[in-house]
């Protein structure tokens, strides 16, 4: 256990593959949570935003696994990774933490094995990430993880939280979360929603000594989201529309029923509003490029813009017709719970990309506010 220096008027944190530092905005809690003592991220354009966006949080732009111990000022509090994906996505190849990707996360473990040698190891640590990590490896990637946690002494929990609870966007992800030397609020057993089957199955197999050190950590399910995807669209006559051409060819990609409800909802005389994105689809034994329809007010899930699902569009239903466009960087930072004062790469390419690998803002906090924070206030 580290021997901690007298506790700041706010606890700190360390953010690591910070993106443009949604993690942190969320941790911060509207200046009432952690204080961002430190971050970092590989990519340029991302590490330019997180600049431009909290330009006093000290950023260091390069890879984990060129950081030092030392590179780490003081004894954080807590330290975040929402370590990279792309090997571990149910989109993706399913390379694992074996492959480059996301074996950064132990880059990431390295840093935190250095701190506890120097007796400043972080009293809670978080994993972030997609919920294929679940099934990874056949499990044997998210019983690794825990079981890195445990070995350094943490009680390790998880919990699966949709981000569609707070925001009108359908994006699953995995918060693994270790405590050490500190209580967070927990049950005596799994809880819908944020206790999901596959999580419990998950925790089934994992080994007795990471099941002896769990905890099912608590987290209040929100009130009833009151905005849908209309709520963070940009005005008609702000954005740019496909021509007539432009939108059959894109529609023709529809697979019959999704058609038919598009017609449908034209045809209803009131303005209804969907996301659509491309999927590939094994039809009749042939990969077919299918547009896949939403019309439940959600958005699919944000991914980069050469991600599993590509570009998300914006459909619009009226008139007896159906308009398409592309949707906006802004819009899907809004689809983040960022606010529109964030400052968003000059290219909608890269706010797009940054986006989509970034985690939902409402989400970090309601963890800030109901266990990060009263854990570290009863210690």
């Amino acid at each position: 256990m580290a021997i901690r220096p007298p506790t700041p008027t706010r606890p700190t944190a360390f953010e690591f593959f910070a993106g443009g530092g949604l993690a942190g905005i969320g941790l911060t809690a509207g200046g009432r949570g952690f204080q961002m003592n430190f971050a970092n991220d590989l990519s340029p354009m991302k590490a330019r935003a997180f600049r431009d966006n909290h330009p006093d949080v000290p950023l260091h732009e390069g890879d984990v696994w060129d950081l030092a111990v030392a590179d780490l000022p003081g004894t954080p509090d807590l330290c975040w990774a929402s370590s990279p994906c792309q090997d571990v996505s149910l989109a993706g190849a399913r390379g694992g933490l074996e492959a480059r990707r996301s074996g950064a996360f132990w880059g990431f473990w390295r840093l935190m094995q250095g701190l506890d040698a120097e007796r400043r190891g972080p009293r809670i640590v978080v994993v972030e990430n997609v919920v294929g990590l679940l099934t990874s490896g056949r499990g044997r990637d998210f019983a690794t993880v825990c079981g890195a946690m445990v070995e350094a002494g943490y009680t390790v929990g998880a919990l699966e939280v949709d981000a569609a609870a707070w925001l009108p966007q359908s994006r699953p992800r995995l918060f693994i979360i270790g405590m050490r030397g500190v209580t967070g609020a927990e049950g005596p057993r799994p809880v819908a929603p944020f206790h999901s089957r596959r999580l419990m199955a998950a925790h089934a197999v994992l080994p007795d000594r990471v099941r002896a050190a769990w905890a099912w950590w608590r987290l209040a399910e929100p009130p009833r989201r009151n905005v849908d995807l209309t709520g963070v669209l940009e005005p008609d006559a702000a954005v740019n529309w496909f021509d007539a051409a432009q939108t059959e060819r894109l529609l023709a990609l529809t697979a019959p029923l999704h058609r038919a409800r598009l017609d449908a909802a034209a045809a209803s005389g009131e303005r209804r509003v969907a996301a659509a994105f491309r999927r590939v689809r094994v039809e009749a034994g042939v990969k077919v490029q299918r547009l896949e329809v939403r019309l439940d007010g959600l958005a699919g899930c944000l991914r980069t813009p050469s991600g599993g699902s590509s570009r998300q569009y914006v459909l619009v239903c009226e008139a007896g017709r159906v308009r398409a466009r592309r949707m906006t960087g802004r819009e899907a930072a809004r689809l983040m719970g960022v606010p529109d004062d964030f400052r968003l790469p000059g290219s909608e390419s890269g706010a797009l990309t940054l986006m989509g690998d970034a985690v939902a803002t409402p989400v970090v906090r309601a963890l800030t506010e109901q266990l990060f924070l009263p854990a570290l206030a009863g210690a």
